[in-house]
Protein backbone atom coordinates (compact mmCIF):
# COMPACT_ATOMS: atom_id res chain seq x y z
CA UNK A 1 0.00 0.00 0.00
CA UNK A 2 0.90 3.53 -0.14
CA UNK A 3 2.39 5.09 2.64
CA UNK A 4 -0.07 7.83 4.89
CA UNK A 5 1.96 10.10 5.86
CA UNK A 6 1.44 12.27 9.20
CA UNK A 7 0.00 15.19 7.74
CA UNK A 8 -0.25 18.40 9.65
CA UNK A 9 -3.72 19.43 11.02
CA UNK A 10 -3.65 22.81 8.79
CA UNK A 11 -3.73 20.18 5.54
CA UNK A 12 -6.79 18.58 3.79
CA UNK A 13 -7.58 15.55 3.94
CA UNK A 14 -9.08 15.69 0.43
CA UNK A 15 -5.96 16.72 -0.72
CA UNK A 16 -4.30 13.92 0.75
CA UNK A 17 -6.36 11.31 -0.81
CA UNK A 18 -5.71 13.09 -4.63
CA UNK A 19 -2.40 12.92 -3.92
CA UNK A 20 -2.38 9.86 -2.59
CA UNK A 21 -4.14 7.89 -5.68
CA UNK A 22 -2.05 10.29 -7.80
CA UNK A 23 0.97 8.34 -6.41
CA UNK A 24 -0.52 4.83 -6.89
CA UNK A 25 -1.23 5.12 -10.64
CA UNK A 26 2.20 6.89 -11.22
CA UNK A 27 3.97 3.97 -9.20
CA UNK A 28 2.25 0.91 -11.17
CA UNK A 29 4.17 0.16 -14.67
CA UNK A 30 0.88 -1.08 -15.83
CA UNK A 31 -2.44 0.46 -16.18
CA UNK A 32 -4.44 -0.58 -13.06
CA UNK A 33 -8.16 -1.09 -12.11
CA UNK A 34 -10.13 0.86 -9.65
CA UNK A 35 -10.10 -1.67 -7.08
CA UNK A 36 -6.36 -2.12 -7.09
CA UNK A 37 -5.40 1.63 -6.99
CA UNK A 38 -8.20 1.95 -3.75
CA UNK A 39 -6.63 -0.78 -2.31
CA UNK A 40 -3.06 0.80 -2.98
CA UNK A 41 -3.86 4.08 -1.75
CA UNK A 42 -6.15 2.70 1.50
CA UNK A 43 -8.85 4.42 0.49
CA UNK A 44 -12.37 3.81 -0.22
CA UNK A 45 -13.65 2.58 -3.98
CA UNK A 46 -16.22 5.20 -3.85
CA UNK A 47 -14.29 8.12 -3.15
CA UNK A 48 -11.49 6.64 -5.42
CA UNK A 49 -13.75 6.57 -8.13
CA UNK A 50 -15.05 10.10 -7.30
CA UNK A 51 -10.99 11.58 -7.39
CA UNK A 52 -10.26 9.01 -11.02
CA UNK A 53 -13.41 10.43 -12.41
CA UNK A 54 -12.39 13.95 -11.70
CA UNK A 55 -8.67 13.52 -12.72
CA UNK A 56 -10.14 12.30 -16.19
CA UNK A 57 -12.67 15.35 -16.31
CA UNK A 58 -9.79 17.52 -15.94
CA UNK A 59 -6.95 15.41 -18.60
CA UNK A 60 -5.14 14.02 -15.74
CA UNK A 61 -6.34 10.40 -16.46
CA UNK A 62 -7.43 8.33 -18.89
CA UNK A 63 -8.95 5.05 -18.79
CA UNK A 64 -9.61 1.77 -21.23
CA UNK A 65 -12.43 -0.51 -20.39
CA UNK A 66 -12.09 -3.82 -21.26
CA UNK A 67 -14.87 -6.50 -21.11
CA UNK A 68 -16.27 -4.99 -17.72
CA UNK A 69 -13.09 -3.70 -16.16
CA UNK A 70 -11.68 -0.07 -16.40
CA UNK A 71 -7.79 0.25 -16.27
CA UNK A 72 -6.64 3.38 -15.45
CA UNK A 73 -3.34 5.39 -16.41
CA UNK A 74 -2.11 8.94 -16.31
CA UNK A 75 -1.74 11.11 -19.39
CA UNK A 76 0.82 13.55 -19.56
CA UNK A 77 -0.41 16.30 -18.61
CA UNK A 78 1.13 16.22 -15.47
CA UNK A 79 4.40 16.20 -17.12
CA UNK A 80 3.31 19.70 -18.64
CA UNK A 81 2.79 20.80 -15.01
CA UNK A 82 6.28 19.39 -14.00
CA UNK A 83 8.32 20.66 -16.61
CA UNK A 84 6.84 24.28 -16.41
CA UNK A 85 9.12 24.44 -13.33
CA UNK A 86 11.62 22.60 -14.75
CA UNK A 87 11.57 25.16 -17.54
CA UNK A 88 12.20 28.08 -15.45
CA UNK A 89 15.06 26.30 -13.23
CA UNK A 90 16.49 25.64 -16.69
CA UNK A 91 16.14 29.09 -17.92
CA UNK A 92 18.05 30.57 -14.76
CA UNK A 93 20.86 28.10 -15.16
CA UNK A 94 20.81 29.10 -18.96
CA UNK A 95 20.96 32.92 -19.27
CA UNK A 96 23.73 33.12 -16.30
CA UNK A 97 26.45 33.86 -19.24
CA UNK A 98 24.31 36.76 -20.22
CA UNK A 99 23.56 38.00 -16.91
CA UNK A 100 26.97 38.07 -16.00
CA UNK A 101 28.20 39.45 -19.58
CA UNK A 102 25.72 42.48 -19.45
CA UNK A 103 26.40 43.07 -15.69
CA UNK A 104 30.26 43.35 -17.05
CA UNK A 105 29.29 45.74 -19.76
CA UNK A 106 27.24 48.07 -17.50
CA UNK A 107 28.05 47.92 -14.30
CA UNK A 108 24.33 47.50 -12.81
CA UNK A 109 22.46 44.24 -11.59
CA UNK A 110 21.12 42.15 -14.18
CA UNK A 111 17.69 39.55 -13.62
CA UNK A 112 15.92 37.17 -15.42
CA UNK A 113 11.76 37.38 -14.68
CA UNK A 114 8.73 35.35 -16.27
CA UNK A 115 5.56 36.47 -15.82
CA UNK A 116 3.51 33.32 -14.45
CA UNK A 117 -0.28 34.12 -14.07
CA UNK A 118 -0.92 37.90 -13.37
CA UNK A 119 2.31 38.60 -11.89
CA UNK A 120 5.82 38.67 -12.48
CA UNK A 121 8.67 36.20 -11.20
CA UNK A 122 12.08 36.91 -10.94
CA UNK A 123 14.06 33.43 -11.83
CA UNK A 124 17.65 35.28 -11.90
CA UNK A 125 19.61 37.47 -11.10
CA UNK A 126 23.66 38.57 -10.93
CA UNK A 127 24.31 41.39 -8.88
CA UNK A 128 26.38 44.52 -9.94
CA UNK A 129 29.26 45.64 -8.53
CA UNK A 130 27.82 48.74 -6.92
CA UNK A 131 27.85 48.73 -3.43
CA UNK A 132 24.56 49.90 -4.10
CA UNK A 133 21.85 46.72 -4.14
CA UNK A 134 18.32 46.71 -4.65
CA UNK A 135 15.11 44.54 -3.12
CA UNK A 136 15.36 41.83 -5.84
CA UNK A 137 16.14 38.09 -5.54
CA UNK A 138 15.36 35.06 -7.51
CA UNK A 139 11.42 34.09 -6.21
CA UNK A 140 10.62 37.53 -6.06
CA UNK A 141 6.67 37.99 -7.10
CA UNK A 142 6.10 41.43 -8.03
CA UNK A 143 2.85 42.79 -9.75
CA UNK A 144 3.53 42.74 -13.48
CA UNK A 145 2.28 45.84 -14.65
CA UNK A 146 4.98 47.99 -12.36
CA UNK A 147 8.15 46.33 -13.59
CA UNK A 148 10.00 46.47 -17.18
CA UNK A 149 10.29 42.81 -17.12
CA UNK A 150 7.34 42.39 -17.07
CA UNK A 151 5.68 44.79 -19.49
CA UNK A 152 8.23 43.25 -21.90
CA UNK A 153 7.13 39.97 -21.96
CA UNK A 154 3.33 41.51 -21.67
CA UNK A 155 3.58 43.17 -25.04
CA UNK A 156 4.34 40.41 -26.77
CA UNK A 157 1.62 37.93 -25.41
CA UNK A 158 -0.88 35.93 -27.08
CA UNK A 159 -4.24 37.74 -26.93
CA UNK A 160 -6.15 35.41 -25.43
CA UNK A 161 -3.47 36.14 -22.24
CA UNK A 162 -3.37 39.72 -22.49
CA UNK A 163 -7.41 40.43 -21.03
CA UNK A 164 -6.55 38.41 -17.33
CA UNK A 165 -3.37 40.85 -16.81
CA UNK A 166 -5.33 43.84 -17.76
CA UNK A 167 -7.59 42.77 -14.84
CA UNK A 168 -5.26 42.87 -12.51
CA UNK A 169 -3.33 46.14 -13.30
CA UNK A 170 -1.95 47.43 -9.66
CA UNK A 171 -0.95 51.18 -8.93
CA UNK A 172 2.77 52.02 -8.14
CA UNK A 173 3.81 54.31 -4.78
CA UNK A 174 6.25 56.17 -6.85
CA UNK A 175 6.42 59.27 -7.50
CA UNK A 176 5.68 58.88 -11.30
CA UNK A 177 3.55 56.28 -11.01
CA UNK A 178 0.10 56.82 -13.63
CA UNK A 179 -3.61 56.31 -12.46
CA UNK A 180 -4.71 52.44 -13.59
CA UNK A 181 -5.85 52.84 -17.01
CA UNK A 182 -6.58 50.05 -19.35
CA UNK A 183 -6.36 52.00 -23.06
CA UNK A 184 -3.30 53.67 -21.52
CA UNK A 185 -1.77 50.91 -20.27
CA UNK A 186 -2.62 49.09 -24.10
CA UNK A 187 -0.79 52.03 -25.54
CA UNK A 188 2.06 51.35 -23.60
CA UNK A 189 2.60 47.78 -24.65
CA UNK A 190 2.27 48.18 -27.98
CA UNK A 191 5.26 50.95 -27.38
CA UNK A 192 6.76 47.92 -26.01
CA UNK A 193 6.20 46.37 -29.04
CA UNK A 194 8.03 48.55 -31.58
CA UNK A 195 10.80 49.59 -29.75
CA UNK A 196 11.61 46.02 -28.56
CA UNK A 197 12.38 46.83 -24.67
CA UNK A 198 10.47 48.57 -21.91
CA UNK A 199 11.54 51.14 -19.52
CA UNK A 200 9.95 51.59 -16.27
CA UNK A 201 10.64 55.33 -14.27
CA UNK A 202 10.00 55.37 -10.80
CA UNK A 203 6.92 53.88 -11.12
CA UNK A 204 6.72 51.19 -8.71
CA UNK A 205 9.89 52.23 -5.86
CA UNK A 206 11.02 56.10 -5.64
CA UNK A 207 14.63 56.57 -7.86
CA UNK A 208 14.82 53.11 -9.12
CA UNK A 209 14.82 52.68 -12.56
CA UNK A 210 14.73 49.33 -15.03
CA UNK A 211 15.38 48.55 -18.75
CA UNK A 212 14.34 45.11 -19.92
CA UNK A 213 13.69 43.19 -23.38
CA UNK A 214 12.18 40.38 -24.33
CA UNK A 215 13.32 37.10 -25.63
CA UNK A 216 11.62 34.37 -27.93
CA UNK A 217 11.67 30.60 -28.46
CA UNK A 218 12.04 28.52 -31.56
CA UNK A 219 7.93 28.99 -32.19
CA UNK A 220 8.51 32.74 -31.90
CA UNK A 221 6.50 32.88 -28.23
CA UNK A 222 7.86 35.30 -25.71
CA UNK A 223 9.55 33.47 -22.96
CA UNK A 224 10.62 35.85 -20.52
CA UNK A 225 12.71 39.14 -20.34
CA UNK A 226 15.97 40.21 -19.36
CA UNK A 227 16.49 43.47 -17.42
CA UNK A 228 18.64 46.02 -15.42
CA UNK A 229 18.00 47.85 -12.33
CA UNK A 230 19.95 51.52 -11.77
CA UNK A 231 19.34 54.91 -9.83
CA UNK A 232 17.01 57.01 -11.72
CA UNK A 233 18.95 59.84 -12.11
CA UNK A 234 21.86 57.55 -13.29
CA UNK A 235 19.23 56.31 -16.64
CA UNK A 236 19.76 59.17 -18.17
CA UNK A 237 21.13 60.54 -22.06
CA UNK A 238 23.52 58.50 -23.15
CA UNK A 239 24.18 55.90 -20.64
CA UNK A 240 20.47 55.16 -21.00
CA UNK A 241 21.22 54.62 -24.35
CA UNK A 242 24.27 52.21 -23.75
CA UNK A 243 22.29 50.49 -21.58
CA UNK A 244 19.20 49.97 -23.74
CA UNK A 245 21.48 48.87 -26.64
CA UNK A 246 23.29 46.11 -23.66
CA UNK A 247 19.74 44.78 -22.56
CA UNK A 248 18.35 44.41 -25.98
CA UNK A 249 21.99 42.73 -27.81
CA UNK A 250 21.72 40.07 -23.89
CA UNK A 251 18.29 39.25 -25.27
CA UNK A 252 19.07 38.71 -28.60
CA UNK A 253 21.80 36.60 -27.44
CA UNK A 254 19.34 34.50 -25.28
CA UNK A 255 16.97 34.37 -27.85
CA UNK A 256 19.87 33.10 -30.46
CA UNK A 257 20.72 30.46 -27.97
CA UNK A 258 17.23 29.30 -27.69
CA UNK A 259 16.87 29.48 -31.47
CA UNK A 260 14.18 31.74 -31.69
CA UNK A 261 13.36 34.61 -33.72
CA UNK A 262 11.61 38.03 -32.39
CA UNK A 263 8.24 37.50 -32.36
CA UNK A 264 5.34 39.55 -34.51
CA UNK A 265 3.08 41.68 -33.23
CA UNK A 266 0.10 40.26 -30.79
CA UNK A 267 -2.06 43.39 -30.08
CA UNK A 268 -4.31 45.25 -32.89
Amino acid sequence: MVEQRQSPKATSPATDRVLTVLEAVAGSSEPMTLTAIASTAGIPIATCAAILYSLEARGYATRSIVGRSHFWSLTLALYSLASQQVHQLDLATSTRRDLEALVARVGLPAHVGIVSGTRLVYLAKEAGPSFIQFDTYPGKVVPFNLTALGRAVAAFLPESRIEPLLDSLEPGSGPNAAPIDREAFLEQLREVRRDGYAIEDQEEVEGVACVAAPFFDASGAVVAAVGVTSIADRMVGDFRDEVTAAVTAAAASITRRLGGTAAESRLG
